[in-house]
């Protein structure tokens, strides 16, 4: 089994959603972040006053696949999430030992 964590713009949320259910991927963890990358934010102007914007709104999607799903589902997140432009996110892929669903009690590949 393997963790894919993506940190993209919020705005490529439901592409990205829709492109890992076409993949057949059908839950995953999604949270509101905030950081930067080489970007390192930006400045804004508010009442005449400038001030940089050093974080910068993310949106972080956390999925645990079979080994076998991994390379589709990677391939629809960054095909969905992809701008071209500065900020587009990362996708980081990770082993994961063990998992179990706690009502049923399944481990491995069945508690996905």
């Amino acid at each position: 089994m393997k963790k894919i964590e993506a940190v993209i713009k919020p705005f490529k949320l439901e592409e990205v959603k829709d492109a890992l259910a076409e993949v057949g991927i059908e839950g995953m963890t999604v949270a509101e972040v905030k950081g930067f990358g080489r970007q390192k934010g930006h400045t804004e102007i508010y009442r005449g006053s400038e001030y940089t914007v050093d974080f910068l709104p993310k949106i972080k999607l956390e999925i645990v696949v079979s080994d076998d799903s991994t390379e589709p589902a990677t391939k629809a997140i960054i095909s969905a999430a992809k701008t071209g432009k500065i900020g587009d996110g990362k996708v980081f892929v990770s082993a994961i030992e063990e998992a179990t669903r706690i009502r049923t009690n399944d481990t491995g590949d069945k508690a996905l």
